[in-house]
């Protein structure tokens, strides 16, 4: 489980590897690093999206620790560096949201806390975002902040093909008639990064694609294709949840939220109706961005930090006086 360096992505230096187990004893990659300049300004507990991988989070975590941020990732079930759920390694599948709720609660409680120092930011990322809002109505919550790119609140349907109602009723009904394990329809072992650049929904930044490419092709193992009917089915369930009319009421971590002009994978909408309801957050729209914020063009990463500066120019108190 150890990280995959290129001289295009080397390593962040000082980071220290470890597998932790979920819940259910299947073991996860995750690493953590310390600040590179004080004073320590707490811990950034970075959430990736589906199919991503701690090694796509390289150029991110140094711009974080330069900013006086300890780091700390893992990867989800089933994809990157952590155990696979299914005989075909390629496929994305859970069959509930819960099980990352318990896998993210075991790595604050065992990774993160006996080594980083509070406060504790949650940075999540699409399904990684979609993650921490299920975390965020938790009064016991250990994030003081959230700070969500892309979360996903909805898919897109240009992703599911169909409404969605008829993508949750073909979800339920290939499960129940024992196709939970079985890929989504059109799905293949093909993962997005190996899109056309000219074509691909994630970032309109050649480099960025280009390096996020040469990573897989360097180790293929890290490599997540399509979805499985089980995970699409727990998918919309969770979507479903975090958008019942007052749902975003009862957040009490307070958070910011970003999404992406030119997405194509999730409904940005979704995003902008969820942060209108809030009490304690709100949203800022990233104009010309697809998916991928944080893989973007330099012109949008240097927006996307200068409002992260901003939000976290002020004190951030400590999750028990939260």
């Amino acid at each position: 489980m150890q990280l995959v360096s290129l001289s295009i992505n080397p390593i962040p230096s000082g980071g220290i590897v470890s597998d932790f187990e979920g819940y259910d004893g299947l073991k996860l990659r995750s690493a953590l690093w310390e600040p590179t300049r004080g004073p320590a300004r707490g811990t950034v507990c970075i959430v990736p999206g589906r199919g991503e991988f701690i090694e796509k989070y390289f150029e991110v975590i140094a711009d974080l620790r330069r900013r006086g941020f300890a780091v700390a990732i893992f990867d989800l079930r089933g994809q990157g560096g952590s155990e696979r759920m299914l005989s075909n390694p390629r496929k994305g599948h859970v069959v509930a949201f819960t099980e990352y709720d318990r896998d993210l609660a075991i790595f604050i409680d065992e990774v993160v806390r006996p080594a980083l120092p509070e406060p504790y930011i949650g940075m999540g990322h699409s399904l990684g975002g979609h993650i921490l809002l299920r975390n965020a109505q938790d009064e016991a919550s250990p994030f003081a902040r959230m700070v969500l790119l892309s979360p996903m609140i909805a898919i897109h349907e240009n992703m599911l093909g169909v409404n969605r109602p008829a993508a949750r009723a073909y979800a339920a009904l290939g499960s129940l008639f024992g196709f939970a394990a079985a890929y989504v329809w059109g799905g293949n072992n093909e993962p997005d990064d190996f899109a056309d650049f000219e074509t691909n929904r994630l970032t309109t930044d050649h480099v960025r694609w280009s390096r996020n490419k040469a990573i897989i092709e360097a180790a293929p193992e890290l490599a997540l294709g399509s979805p499985t009917v089980g995970w699409l089915r727990a998918a919309l369930r969770s979507s479903a949840m975090l958008s019942r009319p007052g749902y975003p009421k009862y957040v009490c971590v307070p958070m910011i939220l970003f999404a992406a002009g030119a997405d194509r994978v999730v409904s940005d909408q979704a995003i902008e109706d969820f942060a209108v309801d809030l009490k304690v957050g709100g949203h800022i729209l990233m104009p010309g961005s697809r998916h991928e914020i944080l893989q973007e063009t330099d012109s949008i990463r240097q927006q996307f930090w200068a409002a992260f500066d901003a939000y976290m120019g002020v004190d951030i108190p400590s999750s028990a006086q939260a």
